[in-house]
């Protein structure tokens, strides 16, 4: 395989808030900005360095919204500033992966993109590069690739992908249905099979390709991405942008191509190992990073954070501290404890995933200035 084969365009979609982190992300510094990996790199940071030896800095784009376009091009100094790719207004993820598609067609018509969230950990760093090399492989086939991560548990919070028999010789399995988030006794079903793999939202394929797919199934779509490429780099640029992008189907990839490619047989998938997780909620980053003996974990990536926390016969607590304020907890358990300088959230760990709740209760009440 020559190298120019081996080139990969990385395109990582930097939008949402992230309503489950809250009150640490707001949606004026939602969570990709925030170093939540443990060490001094943002979750962002660390998507764009973990493609390092997959894609070079000209080659990653990143797209991201108006608010953030700023904060993303500061963090990401290397990269091109013409790379950040801005979204007038959020179209769900779509949209945002066929712009990039779209652009980066222009510059390679033969071009593979990888697209990749930009708030997910990952441990194993060589094991992921290894299965987008493989995803890559099958790319150039022209299958619309998607990354499955082998489940460790009947996990209700992320879809699935059924799979069929193997492609060619190698890693590769056919994807035959993409499964909504299942019940726990459906999860359980599908993890004792061994046919299933969560559906990470990891995307590797030629950009013709998918471009192709798009234009058969969401034809208003692709049009309009069409016109929008086609001025793209000219003084028009922002012109056509402010006319169509509002007027694009707001729908997730997942729902508007890649169900569809899936039924006609036009999806590949490669299982992945490579210690993967969805920095979700306060609950998953409790599990993610580094904990004491007695199970607390303190979001902080330098010690002057950390000296903000006291804890006494505390276990598994999920302390974020981001005031400057001492925060100090005594015989609890089990307990998400976030100070921020406005807000401050407690609530047991089990109960994590409902915290967008309280976001959704905020915008009720009009209190826009804590969202």
């Amino acid at each position: 395989m020559s190298d120019e084969q081996a080139v990969l365009y990385g395109v990582v979609l930097a939008g949402g808030t992230g309503t489950r982190l809250w009150p640490l992300s707001r949606a004026g510094h939602p969570k990709f900005l925030h170093p939540l990996t443990g060490t001094e790199a943002s979750l962002l940071q660390a998507t764009v360095d973990r493609l390092d030896s997959l894609a070079s800095p000209d080659r990653v784009f990143v797209v991201t919204g108006v608010a953030h376009a700023a904060a993303v091009s500061r963090q990401l100094s290397a990269m091109p500033e013409d790379n950040v790719l801005v979204e007038p207004s959020p179209r769900d993820s779509c949209a945002a992966i066929a712009l990039a598609a779209a652009v980066i067609a222009r510059r390679d018509p033969e071009a593979i993109m990888g697209s990749f969230a930009s708030d997910h950990l990952i441990a194993d760093k060589e094991a992921f590069s290894d299965v987008i090399r493989s995803a890559m492989a099958g790319a150039r086939e022209g299958l619309l690739m998607t990354l499955g991560i082998t489940p460790t548990r009947p996990e209700t919070g992320y879809g699935y992908l059924q799979c069929g028999g193997p492609v060619g010789d190698g890693p590769l399995l056919k994807v035959e249905e993409f499964k909504e988030k299942p019940t726990y006794d459906v999860a359980e079903g599908y993890v004792k099979s061994g046919n299933y793999l969560w559906n990470a939202g990891m995307f590797v394929w030629r950009v013709e390709s998918f471009l192709a797919e798009l234009h058969r199934q969401q034809p208003q779509l692709a049009a309009g991405i069409s016109r929008i490429a086609q001025a793209w780099g000219t003084a028009e640029q922002e012109e056509v942008m402010g006319d169509v992008w509002p007027t694009l189907p707001k729908i997730s990839v997942d729902y508007a191509v890649m169900e569809g490619a899936a039924a006609a047989g036009r999806v590949g998938t490669v299982p992945g190992d490579f210690g993967w997780n969805d920095v979700g909620d306060f609950h998953t980053l409790g599990e993610v990073l580094t904990a004491d003996q007695a199970g607390n974990v303190v979001v902080g990536h330098d010690l002057a954070e950390r000296h903000t926390v006291l804890l006494r016969e505390t276990e598994s607590l999920v302390v974020v501290p981001s005031s400057g304020r001492l925060v100090a907890a005594m015989g609890v358990r089990d307990l998400v404890i976030v100070d921020t300088p406005d807000a401050v959230l407690v609530c047991p760990r089990e109960r994590a995933q409902e915290v967008k709740h309280l976001v959704d209760q905020l915008k009720e009440l009009g209190q826009h200035g804590y969202i």
